[in-house]
């Protein structure tokens, strides 16, 4: 499968958790004091993703729960967030010119992340 959740090294012996295509990284994490951590993080896309609503922040919709948000960087393009239940960003995106864009990395999240393969760096 083309799409996959890899768990690699960060600096300081952190780990980040990443949503990748082919080479390309659609969507990670903040960095992580333990592997197990950025584990977590993967666990919980694979189980919440798939049924999370997507919440526009550029059109002031708000949301609650697990969700996908879309909002605007600083420079005006778009990206993506993924935020857990607590108001915590789980995982981001690069920006995105349009926002179709940013909406294609979602659906591919939303569709991918329970079947996905994780790899893992030692």
């Amino acid at each position: 499968m083309p799409h996959k959740f890899k768990i690699a090294k960060a600096k300081g012996g952190q780990f980040v958790a990443k949503f990748v295509y082919n080479a390309e990284t659609m969507l990670w994490s903040e960095n992580y004091a333990s592997k197990a951590s950025a584990e977590n993080c993967v666990a919980s896309l694979k189980k919440n993703a798939p049924g999370a609503v997507v919440v526009d922040l550029t059109k002031e919709e708000t949301g609650k729960g697990y969700r996908f948000e879309i909002a605007a960087s600083k420079d005006g393009q778009t990206f993506v967030r993924f935020v857990a239940a607590n108001g915590e960003p789980m995982v981001r995106s690069e920006t995105y010119r349009s926002k179709a864009s940013a909406r294609n990395c979602i659906e591919s999240l939303k569709k991918r992340a329970a079947e996905a393969a994780v790899e893992t760096e030692d």
